[in-house]
């Protein structure tokens, strides 16, 4: 491995002269003279121990290292500039971040946002989704809404919703008797053995079947009829309304708490307040 990297002017140097040909004309686009690139190349020369251009006279040409070194050269400089265009967001005036699950965000948030850009339309909102729950502290994040929340420091913590679950399958399997139907497994509360244990009915599960760490690929793998499963009353509520999903039978249990984090900066922003109070009216209706 390199000790430490080659300065980043001389790889933005030696990139342009190595695209444009010309150290005269990477001179010109990266308001330098040329004594300065071929200055930036031959100390990048030097540090890599071996040339990147051949030259003869004015005209330059590069060796077999030189177009080795433009092809990495070019990737890093564009994602480099990709990332530096991403941090805009974070100086947006009316920007709130929003961290949530990706089961979350798919089959509850994002069927209500219009209604929530139409309420309002001032909020620049981004949607955060990652599997592991953030560290509110040092990420950038204004609210969690989250189903394996805990408090944090510097943060308010509430609990919004006590979710249910419920045994449900496509229409279509309700046809098959019960132990041809395969058995969707999920993680956490979605395994069967909490059925098992609060429910004590039998509709047909099976030790074997398909596995899903992820409910949202659980509810969607139930919904495209590949078996039963055991799946949150809060995020099949579309599916159940669209008649995607049929429960086996009106028992529920216990499921997770839906609960909130939000950062004590963020608390008393307007940006903040409205998406709360929207949030909270949505859930008030199910």
């Amino acid at each position: 491995m390199l000790k430490h990297w080659p300065p980043l002017n001389a790889l933005r140097g030696f990139e342009a002269a190595a695209r444009l040909g010309s150290f005269h004309k990477a001179a010109e686009e990266l308001h330098l003279t040329q004594s300065a690139i071929s200055q930036q190349i031959r100390s990048l020369e030097g540090y890599l121990e071996q040339p990147l251009f051949f030259r003869n006279g004015r005209s330059v040409a590069l060796t077999d290292a030189g177009f080795d070194l433009l092809s990495t050269t070019q990737s890093m400089l564009q994602q480099l500039a990709v990332g530096i265009r991403r941090l805009e967001q974070y100086r947006k005036p009316n920007q709130l971040v929003v961290n949530t699950t990706p089961a979350f965000a798919r089959h509850w948030l994002l069927p209500r946002l219009a209604d929530f850009h139409r309420l309002h339309p001032e909020v620049d909102l981004w949607l955060l989704t990652t599997d592991e729950t953030p560290d509110m502290a040092t990420q950038t994040i204004d609210i969690a809404i989250r189903d394996d929340l805990s408090a944090q420091a510097e943060c308010s913590f509430k609990v919004l919703h006590a979710d249910r679950l419920l045994p449900a399958c496509h229409p279509h399997l309700l046809t098959l008797p019960a132990e041809q139907r395969t058995t969707l497994h999920g993680e956490r509360e979605m395994d069967w053995s909490h059925w098992a244990v609060q429910a004590g009915v039998d509709v047909g599960q099976q030790q074997h079947g398909l596995n899903f760490s992820d409910p949202g690929l659980l509810l969607d793998a139930a919904c495209q009829g590949l078996g039963i499963a055991l799946v949150s009353q809060l995020l099949s509520q579309q599916a159940l309304a669209n008649g995607l999903l049929q429960p086996l039978l009106e028992q529920t249990i216990r499921g997770p708490n839906w609960a909130w984090l939000i950062h004590r900066d963020s608390e008393a922003d307007p940006l903040t307040r409205g998406f709360c109070a929207w949030l909270q009216e949505q859930l008030e209706q199910i």
